[in-house]
Formats: C-alpha cells, structure tokens, sequence
C-alpha cells in the first residue's frame, strides 16, 4: 500500500452527511426505491403471476394435499456502476474560509452523484422501448394536455386500468415533471372537478387525491445539455407504477414491484485525502444501478405537451 493510500481516511460524518442527503425535486426513489446487495453483480428475479391463479384447494379425507407447480422466475442479470467525484480544497482556501469547505465539498459532490442517479433512471422509466404496447401511450395532436381538446383523466385511468389488467393492482405512484404538472393544474378538466370547493389552486396534494394515487411527485430537477441550455430530466412524459411499500423501514427486491435501485450496502462513502501537501481533497465514492424488474407494473404517457 502506498503513502497517498495510507493518507485516506474514511470521514463518518460527511459519510453520514451523504448517505441522508436528498433533493425535494429528485424523484427517482420513489420508482426505484434502494433496495440493498452485498455484490457488486448478480441475478434478481422477474416475479411471474402465480399470485392470481385460481387453484383446486378442496381436499377430500384421507387424500393427497394439492400440490402447487411453481412457476420458474426469470433472472435479471445486474452489476453495479461505481460512481465517484472529489472535489479540491486548497489549504489556503480552508484557512481563509469561514465557512465548513469540507461540508460544502460534500453536498457539490452528493448533489452531482444524485443528479447521475436521478438521470440514469430517468432515462429508463421514459423510453418507449422499456414497455409492452399495453403499457404505453404517445398523445398526439389534439390529446397533448396543453390542448384544450384533451381528456388527462380519461387518459390516466386508461394507463391505471392497464396497469391493474396485468398485475391486479392499482398503480399507487406517479411522476409529473414540472412542466406538465403546471399544464394539468390549469386544464379546465381539472379545474372544473374543484371549482365548486374551497380550493383556489390546484396542488400536487389535491391532485393526488383526484387522480386517486397514495403519491404523486413532480420531477422538477434539471441539468445542462451540451449547449448550456436546462433540460428536464424527465422530459414531458408521465410515468405511474405500483410500488410496494417498505417494510419496517427495509426494502427486498424479491418484492414485486416496478423498479428498484440496487445499491451496494454501506454506500455511498465519503473519504478525503491530501495531494501534494497543499490540496485536501474530498470524495464520494457510490456503487449502484437502477433497474426496472416489472414493467408490467408501470405505464408511460409520452409527449405529453404540444
């Protein structure tokens, strides 16, 4: 092991500092919650629908039990990404700063590790390819819901339907980027549903509720594209899937469910070091990968706006 190796240390309180960071416009948890391995590949099953079948349970005296034949689940094969960013902090910076440069350091390079998260399952949950033609939709001309003409509730309950058709469950999450929320806050099919309340303005909470799903979350992060221009990450499209609930506080991606995050247990882990005497230098080292396990559970909506 080398000097800069043995200069490495493992700091508990910016590590902690990360591992509970979170971002109210990043979303992606709440499709792909985390759910923990201890290998950095392997296998998660697909779940089939023995769940659902209608068996013989009637048993006369003396007679065999009814045996089950088990359905073999598919295999996802997985391997998670490392992900690592660190950021310098010069002694001189740290000497004149009366500010915390190490927490800073930490949230610069948290936030830019959770914003790759956020985009990589982003970029999953809204293409087309990812879905049978049952679970997805592109509005065109006429039914986009910034249009006047369109029907948003028809539209949901057709992907809610859909959904329940293959899994027997509702899907209980949705996501809506911002642009699309403000499109369905101001549309009259919405509007007319409270105009007789107390409600003035239409909120992601009252919108839940009329949409009837147990969450409903608007994607509101950004990032630059190669020309400087701030792009949604979620684009203009509406993802709702069946996401089952954490038990005392765990998750276990033998649970049926959309999608899952698999995370490397005891990660991330923030660790600094020095460089050349002068630079201290602060990392954040993360090992995961989102995937989704069951699209049958989920329905896009894409193109969303004219």
């Amino acid at each position: 092991m080398g000097t800069l190796d043995k200069q490495r240390i493992v700091d508990p309180v910016l590590t902690k500092l990360a591992r509970g960071y979170s971002n109210s416009s990043f979303v992606s948890s709440f499709l792909f919650p985390h759910a923990e391995v201890t290998k950095e590949g392997g296998k998660i099953p697909q779940f089939t629908k023995e769940a659902f079948k209608i068996y013989n349970t009637e048993r006369a005296i003396r007679a065999d039990s009814n045996r089950i034949n088990p359905t073999v689940n598919t295999e996802i094969n997985f391997v998670l990404t490392e992900h690592d960013l660190e950021y310098p902090l010069d002694y001189r910076e740290i000497n004149e700063s009366a500010l915390p440069l190490k927490i800073h350091g930490t949230s610069v390079v948290t936030e830019a590790i959770a914003l790759r998260k956020e985009k990589l399952a982003a970029d999953l949950a809204i293409n087309t390819a990812n879905y049978a033609s049952t679970n997805k939709i592109a509005l065109s001309s006429g039914d986009h819901f910034d249009e006047s003409t369109s029907d948003p509730i028809a539209v949901i309950d057709a992907g809610r339907n859909a959904v329940r058709s293959q899994i027997a469950k509702n899907p209980n999450v949705i996501v809506i980027p911002n642009s699309v929320f403000t499109a369905l806050k101001n549309h009259a099919a919405i509007t007319d549903k409270v105009k007789y309340t107390q409600h003035a303005v239409i909120t992601a909470e009252l919108l839940k509720q009329l949409l009837q799903f147990d969450a409903l979350y608007v994607a509101g992060s950004v990032y630059e594209d190669d020309s400087g221009a701030l792009v949604d990450v979620w684009g203009e499209s509406i993802v709702m899937a069946y996401v089952p609930e954490a038990k005392h506080g765990t998750r276990s991606f033998y649970e049926p469910s959309y999608g899952y995050t698999l995370q490397m247990k005891n990660f991330p882990i923030v660790d600094t070091y020095d460089e050349k005497g002068k630079v201290k230098i602060v990392r954040n080292t993360d090992l995961f990968v989102p995937k989704i396990v069951g699209a049958d559970a989920g329905y896009l909506i894409s193109d969303c706006l004219a």
